[in-house]
């Protein structure tokens, strides 16, 4: 994979511990010690990331200010230290799209740059060959004309996330902040407070005020990915939040107004989930204005192919890497239950393993039929979809000798996601520890 550049800028240098932290990440790094010298390089070196300290003599906010104004694409997150919080809120204000208290740790830091980077990494344009597919995207191209919530629904690993950031592109607020937020990824305890921030002492340990991903989103979009997995309570302050467009703080009685385009997305169908009591029917209607349903990559095969290319040529280092004609037809003839995601982790693995230019079939690993779920007698397994694609997770199970935590990496899916397929398989009579033993 190209090296990512990102912009340090810090009085102290290289001498910044960051500085060692960055570098060691495998990122390639540019430093500046002032303004000037940051202008300099921002225009030179285009970084996917830019980090700027709040001990520079220029003040932060006049800085992120510049920075956006020249070059309003490339993202801006703030370093301060625990006193100087008003200093993360004039960043924010002006542009900076998040900040990290000191002092952090390197999972912190490092997490935070890989999320930002991924986030606003330039969006191929939807490599959409399928019919199905363009018909979803004009909906969207309609639909980020106007200011309206928007529900996402399709299987993970589709890539809900990068058509929610298509749509923000397409809107009139590209300009300003795109934030997605993983409510499934975030324990129910801190989800409240990434959200909608907490004010200092809010609660035990918030020894600073924090501010959430609303104000981050402010004249922007938010994106909350996987809403069905928020708990119920915090679904009724979100619907009021999206119903009088302005927060509280945690711990703070002082209230924020917001301006805050919502797009939802979700693996699941929150109308059954609403059946079921796990979701808010109220809720549901406020996010549902505009739904788009993203179909899986087995029910676009004419995307498979297009997608291929365009991961060789971004993961392949400028290299010329072509396909093998059966190597095309093992791609798409693949059930890809893992979809787009799934497809991207095949490709890269295949890049490590090609001997030459032209990726042959058995560089991409995909496993090949051993006991089938075919042949068990069970009559709810007649969709011959749904049994493919059992028939692939029980045989990334076999090759990974039954370690769910990389047969899921394997899959392009989560644990949880790959927990969920197998109770669905279990639930068709399939006894998956038996197969996988004596596959």
């Amino acid at each position: 994979m190209m090296e990512k550049t990102i912009l340090l800028v810090d009085p102290r240098g290289s001498e910044d511990p960051v500085y060692q932290e960055i570098k060691q990440a495998g990122y390639r790094l540019l430093v500046a010690e002032d303004c000037a010298t940051a202008l300099v390089c921002l225009h030179q070196g285009n970084p996917a990331l830019v980090l700027v300290d709040a001990d520079l003599d220029t003040p932060i906010s006049e800085f992120v200010a510049r920075i956006r104004r020249s070059h309003p694409k490339s993202p801006v997150v703030a370093l301060v230290r625990g006193n100087q919080s008003a200093k993360a809120s004039d960043a924010m204000r002006q542009g900076a799209i998040d900040y990290l208290l000191k002092p952090f740790t390197r999972q912190q830091l490092l997490g935070m740059i890989d999320h930002v980077v991924d986030l606003h990494e330039p969006i191929p344009n939807m490599v959409v060959a399928s019919q199905a597919g363009r018909q979803v995207l004009l909906l969207a191209k309609k639909a980020a004309q106007t200011s309206a919530s928007i529900l996402i629904s399709g299987e993970s690993g589709t890539g809900k996330e990068c058509l929610a950031r298509y749509i923000h592109e397409q809107s009139p607020r590209a300009a300003q902040p795109y934030v997605a937020v993983n409510c499934a990824a975030i324990p129910d305890t801190m989800l409240e407070s990434t959200l909608f921030g907490h004010a200092k002492g809010a609660f035990t340990g918030a020894v600073q005020s924090q501010t959430g991903k609303f104000e981050l989103a402010n004249g922007g979009t938010l994106m909350l990915d996987e809403i069905s997995e928020m708990p119920l309570d915090l679904q009724a302050k979100l619907l009021r939040v999206l119903q009088e467009r302005e927060l509280e703080k945690l711990g703070s009685n002082q209230k924020v107004k917001l301006n805050v385009r919502i797009i939802a997305a979700s693996n699941k169908d929150l109308r059954e989930e609403v059946a079921k009591g796990r979701f808010r029917e109220d809720l549901f209607y406020r996010l549902d204005v505009l739904p788009l349903c993203w179909p899986a990559l087995r029910e676009r095969p004419d995307d498979i192919l297009p997608l291929a290319r365009y991961f060789l040529q971004k993961y392949g280092e400028g290299t010329a890497f072509e396909l093998h004609p059966e190597a095309a037809r093992s791609l798409v003839s693949h059930p890809w239950p893992g979809n787009v995601r799934e497809l991207e982790n095949v490709i890269q693995r295949a890049l490590i393993l090609a001997r030459g230019l032209m990726l042959q079939p058995e560089d991409l690993m995909l496993p090949r039929a051993q006991e089938s779920v075919f042949d068990i007698p069970v009559t709810s397994l007649q969709a011959s979809k749904k049994c493919a694609e059992f028939q692939h997770v029980l045989d990334t199970l076999r090759r990974f000798n039954g370690h769910r935590q990389r047969t899921a990496n394997a899959l392009g899916v989560t644990t949880r996601a790959l927990r969920y397929k197998l109770a669905a398989m279990r639930e068709q009579g399939i006894d998956i520890n038996q197969l996988v033993v004596t596959g």
